[in-house]
């Protein structure tokens, strides 16, 4: 019997085997903790994280506007670095609740996915 965690691993493995990201179209991963949310865009032929934001300093409000509010900001840090594009990486967790949140508000916020 596997537990949660080595079953987001294994399906983490599976996804990350199919989607990888490049300069052009870089991929935006997403860390769900039991507090926080970290979003980062990635391009990984060169190893980089080319953008970043989280929801730290945001424990005022619920946690799925805090997942929106860190879509938003990814979308707009994203975009003044001049990407428009990325694959979206779920990181193994369900495309459901704060991970749903966060690609709905970087959709809006302009980023192509």
């Amino acid at each position: 019997m596997t537990t949660k965690i080595e079953r987001r691993i294994k399906i983490k493995y599976r996804v990350r085997n199919k989607i990888s990201g490049t300069p052009e179209r870089p991929r935006m991963s997403v860390f769900r903790s039991n507090k926080q949310i970290y979003v980062q865009v990635i391009d990984d032929l060169s190893g980089k994280t080319l953008v970043a934001a989280s929801s730290l300093g945001m424990e005022a409000m619920p946690k799925k506007e805090q997942a929106a509010k860190v879509g938003e900001l990814i979308a707009k840090k994203a975009q003044e670095a001049g990407i428009t594009t990325v694959v979206f990486d779920r990181n193994g967790y369900l495309y459901h609740g704060r991970v749903k949140e966060v690609a709905d508000a970087a959709r809006n916020g302009g980023l192509k996915f």
